[in-house]
């Protein structure tokens, strides 16, 4: 049994003391192998010519450290005394004190006097580093609630460093964010897709130069993205002058307005460039973003007085008068539609709002709902031809269109009949009868109907194509009879049914004497 206390003593000079108070360190070896273990040691001192690296022998002090364990009773250590390197107990407030005062300067002193090589001298140059470990906290390699950390949580924490040498970067890269490039060398990179600051140019001449610069390179984006930060930089008095001698920059500038819908800055740049019928027609292209009908009406005809060109004042005179109309009649037949008294909108209910819809569509909505009504009023058919002048063939083929789809087949009938000053009745149609049969069939519409407008075609091969396509049988007879082609009738023969009454009907034409077939 051993008791008593253990000072490490280096050249004279106490390098650290480990006071263990009231207690009894058992050992179970000899005298002999004690001596042996605290006069060898395998450890080296530190020096830069080793070939192992700072943290494999770290790692190597770890092994050694917790191998300690073995010599210490863990049972009997809580009452021992904590003491610093420099003889302060630990937690007393002049401990605290000089750790403080000695934690910033210690670690690089330290590092300054291992350079010296391993001898065990050597060590008695070293300043007392301040610690903030107890031997106690060493030898038991943990630590309890509330106490310092252990040496081995500590080197188990510690990172592992990368000693690569960081590579410089290429002095053409610092150049983008020093901002030295010149007008032409931020127009080429603008248009390679890299970033770079355009906040440098700051005087005019430096942000016209560049406007040029990007104007010479024919490229839109580049153009763009210069013109947005003029727009942003430049008032617009300034702005609006230099690009009125620029004319490229300047459609791209309107352009760009457009797309973003900033229709203040364009009708400003309009009014400063005199150009009116511009300014009218973009102050008229706001009625889109009006939803309110009454609101639109109203904002229409604030453009009718605008200087707009004869054709296009005409336009906005008939966009006000047809949104006039569509107003009255919507209101009319919502009334109509509600009561539900009126025929023709209990078996075909209305599917839109007649609202903001283009002219042929109004017209189309008329016919179909309003083909009888007189032409006094606002949704006659009539009173809209003539109110906005639509051509005939524009009014038969809608009409034909609306009527056709309620099957009233008498009402087209009398869209081509027309009466010469003799009273003699005549059909004709301004689309063409060809037509009248493309539009009927895609209606439905019996087949006695289109064989009446099938031979009411002019020319033979359209009508015997149009025949031979809708299966109009007797057309197809009667012209092949007409033309005495008995190839062809004979040819047709085959596409009817047989022991049908047009296979019967053909028989009879081919076996008669009283036609004298070309072939």
């Amino acid at each position: 049994t051993t008791t008593g206390l253990i000072i490490f003593f280096q050249s004279g000079r106490p390098l650290g003391a480990g006071v263990r108070l009231g207690m009894g360190l058992r050992m179970n070896r000899t005298k002999g192998d004690e001596e042996e273990y605290w006069n060898s040691s395998k450890f080296k001192a530190f020096t830069f010519d080793d070939e192992d690296d700072e943290l494999s022998q770290l790692k190597e002090s770890k092994r050694a450290v917790n191998s300690l364990r073995d010599f210490v009773d863990d049972d009997d250590d809580d009452d021992l005394e904590r003491v610093s390197w420099s003889g302060e107990p630990v937690g007393s407030i002049s401990w605290s004190i000089k750790e403080t005062a000695g934690n910033s300067g210690s670690s690089h002193e330290g590092r300054e006097q291992l350079k010296s090589r391993n001898s065990f001298s050597s060590y008695a140059q070293l300043p007392k580093p301040t610690s903030t470990y107890s031997l106690s906290s060493f030898f038991r390699g943990r630590t309890r609630p509330g106490s310092f950390q252990s040496l081995s949580d500590a080197l188990s924490d510690t990172p592992a460093k990368s000693y690569a040498p960081e590579l410089g970067r290429p002095k053409g890269e610092y150049r983008d964010y020093s901002n030295d490039w010149s007008p032409s060398d931020t127009v080429r990179r603008l248009r390679k897709g890299k970033v770079c600051s355009l906040e440098r140019f700051r005087s005019l001449q430096d942000k016209l130069q560049l406007l040029e610069e990007a104007v010479s390179m024919h490229d839109g984006n580049v153009i763009t993205a210069v013109l947005i930060f003029l727009k942003r930089t430049l008032s617009k008095e300034i702005l609006f002058r230099e690009l009125e001698v620029r004319q490229v920059a300047l459609r791209h500038l309107i352009h760009f307005l457009k797309e973003i819908g900033d229709q203040k800055l364009l009708l400003d740049l309009f009014r400063f460039l005199d150009r009116t019928e511009e300014l009218a027609l973009s102050h008229y292209r706001e009625h889109l973003n009006i939803q309110d009908p009454d609101k639109r009406k109203e904002f229409l005809k604030t453009c009718i007085g605008l200087p707009f060109s004869a054709e296009d004042s005409a336009h906005i005179q008939d966009h006000y008068t047809l949104l006039e109309r569509q107003i009255i009649i919507e209101a009319n037949d919502r009334h109509l539609e509600s009561a539900g008294q009126t025929e023709i909108f209990r078996k075909h209910p209305r599917k839109a709002s007649i609202l903001n819809m283009p002219l042929v569509t109004t017209l189309f909505y008329s016919c179909f709902y309003h083909y009888t009504e007189a032409e006094g009023t606002f949704s006659s058919p009539v009173n809209l031809k003539k109110t906005f002048k639509i051509p005939d063939k524009q009014y038969v083929l809608t009409a034909l269109a609306a009527r056709a789809k309620l099957r009233a087949w008498n009402d087209v009938d009398a869209l081509f009949t027309t009466k010469n000053w003799l009273g003699y009745t005549k059909k004709r149609a301004p689309i063409g009868f060809h037509r009248v049969v493309e539009i009927l069939h895609k209606n439905n519409a019996p087949v006695q109907i289109l064989q009446e407008y099938v031979n009411l075609v002019e020319d033979v091969d359209t009508k015997l194509n149009l025949a031979t396509k809708f299966k109009c049988h007797d057309v197809v007879i009667d012209t092949c009879r007409d033309l005495k082609d008995r190839q062809q009738l004979l040819a047709y023969r085959s596409k009817v049914d047989k022991g049908s009454a047009e296979e019967e009907k053909i028989d009879a034409l081919l076996s008669s004497s009283q036609i004298r077939w070309k072939n």
